[in-house]
């Protein structure tokens, strides 16, 4: 009885949530020079976190061509993971949300951090034999198969469904997927394993002081939520942290 009750206050409290959200936006778009604000401040805040994401900093190079991101929500964790060959565009586009349905179901003012992996970076890590299995298969091939491993070892919740033309949505099976990436991922289980090291590396970085940046060899994590702290004349010079795996 006590469960079924604790459920009914928690469904309660989300609708007020929901309702308290609505109301703010009605606030916030309250006229045409509100709504022209909202528009300048949301694109503001969504243009720092993609060129913190892509540009150079520090003695971290530009993040460019196949790169594995994976985005943390405050609260809910690990929502959502992808691959992209052109992580110049394709990250900065992340948070805008122009051509990536995540900015419009989870905003980026809510993100706590976004893990980006340049898996290319790791190849010469992996053994000889995954070495030609990578080239054999491509790029692209291999930065699906990345992404399905990381998928099924992390199962972000927006990964693991997808809607249906009847307006609802439907579980997806990650472990049992025939997709491309799900089969050529046994390809090259060592070089999964190199990705999934680095990407726990820096998805437990600690958010450093001052900055919103922790850079390693291999790639970096972004943290959105350490920009709501930072003033607009921070976003150029952020200095970066580290983590202790040859990290800058």
């Amino acid at each position: 009885m006590d469960d079924l009750y604790g459920r009914a206050v928690s469904g309660q409290a989300y609708e007020d949530a929901y309702r308290a959200w609505r109301l703010s936006l009605t606030t916030l778009l309250g006229d045409t020079s509100l709504l022209a604000r909202w528009q300048e401040r949301r694109y503001q805040f969504a243009h720092r976190v993609g060129a913190l994401l892509t540009e150079l900093h520090g003695d971290s190079s530009v993040t460019m061509g196949p790169v594995l991101y994976g985005v943390f929500a405050s609260g809910a964790g690990l929502c959502y993971i992808g691959q992209t060959q052109e992580a110049e565009r394709r990250l900065r586009d992340l948070p805008v949300g122009e051509s990536h349905h995540l900015a419009n179901t989870v905003p980026p003012e809510v993100w706590e951090r976004v893990v980006v992996i340049r898996w290319p970076l790791l190849l010469s890590e992996a053994p000889a034999s995954e070495q030609l299995e990578v080239e054999a298969m491509g790029s692209a091939v291999c930065g699906l198969a990345l992404e399905h491993a990381l998928q099924v070892a992390m199962a972000p919740p927006l990964n693991s469904r997808r809607r249906r033309t009847s307006g609802d949505w439907q579980p997806r099976n990650l472990a049992q997927s025939r997709s491309r990436g799900a089969i050529h991922s046994q390809r090259i289980p060592e070089l999964s394993r190199l990705t999934l090291a680095a990407w726990n590396a820096l998805s437990e970085a600690e958010i450093p002081k001052g900055a919103a940046v922790v850079a390693t060899e291999v790639g970096r994590v972004v943290f959105p939520s350490a920009l709501h702290e930072l003033p607009m004349s921070d976003a150029s010079s952020l200095v970066y942290g580290g983590v202790h795996d040859g990290s800058s």
